[in-house]
């Protein structure tokens, strides 16, 4: 997997009183509200497990994005699972 490389200045991680990590959960909380990540991405970002981000999306009152079209998205999904014969 290729990856990107941001340098961010010392000076400002201890201004910001943030560890490289923190700093990478802070962005993937972010653009995850703004709707630019989705919610698996923006967990990959923060290096966090699937509960572990909801948790912390819970704790700073940050809702799941889940809406109408996620939804019917999910039962096609559903409905098109190749299921075992009884």
């Amino acid at each position: 997997m290729a990856s990107a490389q941001i340098d961010i200045p010392q000076d400002i991680l201890d201004s910001a009183r943030l560890s490289p990590d923190q700093l990478k959960q802070e962005l993937a909380i972010s653009l995850y509200a703004q709707r630019r990540l989705s919610i698996g991405k923006a967990r990959e970002l923060a290096g966090m497990s699937l509960w572990r981000f909801r948790q912390l999306l819970a704790s700073r009152e940050l809702p799941a994005h889940y809406d109408e079209a996620d939804l019917f998205e999910d039962l096609d999904t559903l409905s098109n699972w190749d299921r075992p014969a009884s």
